[in-house]
């Protein structure tokens, strides 16, 4: 039976008659230069200790084994490194050396060392010395990976520094040295002295003794120190001197004071170096702040600028050029762990998919597959009815209108008809006709896409610390002259009667006026001379109007329940006067005829009724026609051209709104239905169109074709008075409810601006007809003078600008000035109030 001392050399012998392994087993690992001349230290240790050198060769075959045992690639992530058994050497109490195996008791601690056989032992040395011939220490990439995979804390004994050794080797950069640690019993790099960032172009090198960080200096003014160091005491305010101090301080330094900057983070001044300075003047020259950057350097071509036409190594990559991804093995691996612990189920081939399966159709008029907004509060738009049997191209005879029905269709609004169509028969759809209101819809469509950069509402960014930046910039009222600032010449009227209404000849001579006692007032424009005057009624007179024709000068009276064609002939020419006459009394020899020259009878509306004046004292003065209308007037404005004029009365139903004809005498009411009391109309300067203003809306007509061409909502509680600018794109409102309101014709159906500048209630708003100026009066007692500048194009704004405030009317009854009409040739303003006073504002 064999002793339990020699064990070891048997296996070790077994070990050395292996077969070589297979190529696909990765090589043994290789031992650094360093390790043999530890391992000839360690023979030298040992044969003073009076150890043979076959017990050491015996334990380095044991660690050469232990060193270049590896795993394989496959099973790196499940095996576990288990140690090789190899020979310690162990100093005892008595000062020998035991071996001890690490599979072995402790009771064979003593008998292993003297019982090897030498001739192994020699055998195996010189293998060791072969393996140690063939070392490379540059290839040894594995084992340089696992010594700095871990670092472990390497403490020091007292009394092992390098300097006590001076046969350690010295490392290439001559300012380290290689040493090895006591603990791990590997080798590290220890510098002769501490490596001290010193002053570099960085400022996060220098040293900062203030620690407040980026808190503003001045909130230490008031203190007696400038911050905190970094162990959170106060960095005490250096001393300053005061201006004399400075001067003194620039006199005495040689450079003059200009080389120092001051730190504002330790308030004290900070000499710059020559670098520094250097810097400084390059910078300040437009040049390059780095010294000995030469600009002219030749151009290195690292790559030829010869285009070859095939390349010069065809050969694809081989693959022992490709690296695997680590973090692609990662997420792989992750994502197989999870399919076999069943986290991830993956779909088995033939299953269903997970999503919902498509429809074999779809509804054509259905949005349920449309996905809904991501919203908490989406709300769904309702769903539109179905197309019944009417919206049909080929519908069944029975869903067929008559006529009746289809008459009375084309009567409505045109906001009643939307959503509604009139059913036809075709017989294929081949023969269906285009729809007749695309161009018109197309159209619209068009001008807001082009409109819409002025809708856009852009918050301004406001600067709080300047307040005058909140004021809109607007022109100087200066420079938007002339415009009325004065009063000038008076129409008084006897008793201080009450003035509602006042009219100027469209050739600037004349004024006539209109009070509550009947009489209507003709005065001379520039002198204030009261020239003529005539009794229409026991009534108030509610409106008077002059004709815009130059050549025939007469003007509308409307009192209580009659409209009156008067003309001033006593005042006129002999040529003047019979053109006039002549033009207002051709209806009633004139006959009305159809396009064949047929006699045409025309039927009045109920209750209108065209007559002469009685008396011949009446026609001598100028009374030309009467016109009996129904209802009480309110209102009586003409038509450009002079021969049309518009009535509105009230209450008459749908007879409120008449438009008569006087050359003709024939009156025709416009409208069968009428929605809400009509306040005011108007006539457009330019086309044939016509504004009804109800108390809350604004309708657009087309006199031509009898249709609603749109509806303004100017959003008033009660409309008093409107007027439609000269070039008839934009459109002023007054209101009960002192506001004004400017609508772009154009832009939208809502306002444009919206102006709150009276105190109460508007009574008039007109347009000046050759100046870029509008108007607006009020019960305040208050006449205000705009500025308004049209732009011919569509994406600029309309400007708008207040100008002045007229006051000189007296508030009586709690009116103000009722009326007020623009000179049709000067910058001047003619106003009446409830004072009985007429007044002319002059610039």
């Amino acid at each position: 039976m064999a002793p339990k001392g020699s064990s070891k050399a048997p296996k070790a012998s077994t070990s050395k008659a292996l077969p070589p392994k297979p190529s696909t087993v990765a090589p043994k690992r290789k031992r650094r230069s360093q390790e043999e001349e530890d391992a000839q230290n360690a023979f030298a240790a040992a044969d003073s200790l009076g150890l043979g050198p076959e017990a050491l060769a015996f334990g380095s075959d044991g660690e050469d084994e232990d060193d270049g045992e590896i795993l394989d690639e496959d099973d790196e992530d499940d095996a576990v490194e288990e140690p090789f058994p190899e020979l310690d050497f162990g100093e005892s109490e008595d000062g020998s050396f035991d071996g001890e195996d690490g599979d072995d008791d402790d009771d064979s601690e003593d008998e292993s060392l003297g019982e090897v056989d030498p001739d192994e032992e020699a055998a195996l040395l010189a293998e060791i010395e072969a393996e140690d011939a063939e070392e490379d220490d540059g290839s040894d990439l594995d084992e340089l990976i696992r010594r700095h995979t871990t670092k472990p804390d390497e403490g020091e004994t007292p009394g092992t520094s390098w300097e006590e050794d001076p046969t350690l080797p010295n490392d290439y950069m001559k300012r380290s040295r290689t040493v090895t640690s006591k603990i791990t019993g590997q080798e590290k790099t220890e510098w002769d002295q501490e490596i001290d960032a010193g002053y570099g172009s960085d400022s996060s090198t220098e040293e900062t003794t203030n620690r407040i960080g980026n808190v503003p200096a001045y909130f230490y003014d008031d203190l007696p120190h400038i911050g905190y160091d970094i162990d959170g005491k106060k960095v005490m305010r250096p001393a300053t001197g005061d201006e004399l101090d400075k001067f003194l301080e620039g006199i005495e330094d040689a450079d003059g004071g200009w080389t120092t900057v001051k730190d504002k983070l330790h308030q004290q001044n900070v000499a710059l170096t020559e670098e520094e300075l250097d810097l400084i003047h390059r910078l300040a020259k437009g040049e390059n702040p780095d010294a000995a950057y030469d600009p002219y350097t030749p151009t290195i071509e690292y790559f030829s600028s010869k285009v070859l036409p095939t390349p010069l190594v065809g050969r694809p990559e081989p693959k022992s050029r490709f690296l695997p991804s680590k973090w692609e093995h990662k997420k792989v691996m992750k994502i197989v762990r999870a399919i076999r612990t069943g986290r991830i189920v993956p779909r088995r081939p033939g299953a269903s998919s997970s999503s919902a399966e498509k429809p074999p159709f779809y509804g054509l008029w259905s949005q349920s597959d449309v996905a809904s907004a991501p919203h908490p509060m989406h709300m769904p738009a309702p769903k539109l009815a179905l197309p019944s049997h009417n919206e049909s191209y080929n519908p069944p005879e029975e869903y067929l209108w008559t006529k009746d029905e289809k008459d009375e269709f084309n009567e409505r609004e045109k906001e009643d008809k939307k959503g509604q169509v009139i059913p036809i028969k075709h017989s294929s759809l081949r023969q269906v006709a285009a729809y007749p209101e695309f161009v018109q819809e197309r159209f619209e469509r068009c001008l807001d896409l082009y409109l819409a950069p002025r809708m856009l509402r852009r918050r301004p960014k406001l600067d709080i610390k300047d307040p005058s930046e909140l004021i809109p910039k607007l022109p100087s009222p200066q420079d938007l002259r002339p415009f009325p600032t004065t009063a000038s010449v008076e129409y008084p009227h006897p008793n201080g009667v009450r003035t509602r209404c006042v009219s100027i000849d469209p050739t600037g001579m004349w004024v006539v006026t209109g009070a509550e006692d009947g009489e209507v007032r003709l005065w001379e424009c520039a002198v204030g001379r009261c020239a003529m005057k005539w009794k229409c009624g026991d009534g108030p007179i509610y409106g008077v109007e002059w004709c815009p024709d130059k050549e025939r000068s007469l003007f509308a009276v409307a009192s209580s329940s009659k409209v009156h064609i008067i003309a001033p002939l006593p005042l006129l020419s002999e040529i003047d006067a019979a053109r006039t006459s002549q033009f207002a009394l051709a209806g009633f020899t004139s006959a009305s005829t159809d396009d064949a020259g047929n006699a045409k009878k025309h039927t009045q509306p109920a209750e209108v009724a065209w007559r002469k004046p009685k008396g011949d004292a009446e026609r001598e003065e100028g009374r030309l026609v009467e016109i009996d209308v129904p209802g009480t007037l309110k209102q009586i404005v003409w038509h450009k051209r002079g021969d049309y004029f518009s009535t509105v009365s009230a209450p008459a139903g749908n007879r409120s709104v008449l438009i008569h004809q006087l050359t003709k005498h024939q009156t025709q009411a416009p409208f069968t239905k009428q929605k809400g009391e009509v306040q005011r109309v108007s006539f457009h300067p330019s086309r044939p169109h016509f504004f009804v203003a109800t108390q809350r809306q604004i309708r657009m007509y087309d006199l031509l074709k009898q249709e609603l061409v749109k509806t303004l909502n100017p959003g008033l509680k009660w409309i008093s008075s409107l007027d439609v600018h000269p070039l008839g794109d934009n459109l002023i409102v007054g209101s009960y409810d002192r506001r004004l309101v400017w609508h772009d014709l154009d832009l939208s159906s809502t306002p444009y601006k919206t102006l709150r500048y009276h105190s109460r209630a508007l009574r008039q708003v007109a347009f000046s007809p050759v100046y870029p100026l509008f108007l607006s009066t009020s019960d305040d007692g208050s006449i205000h003078i705009f500025h308004s500048t049209v732009y011919s194009d569509l994406l600029t704004n309309p400007l708008i600008v207040p100008l002045k405030v007229l006051k000189g009317h007296e508030i009586k009854d709690s009116l103000g000035v009722l009326d007020a009409k623009w000179h049709p040739r000067e910058p001047w303003v003619v106003s009446v109030g409830a004072d009985g006073m007429g007044r002319l504002w002059c610039t």
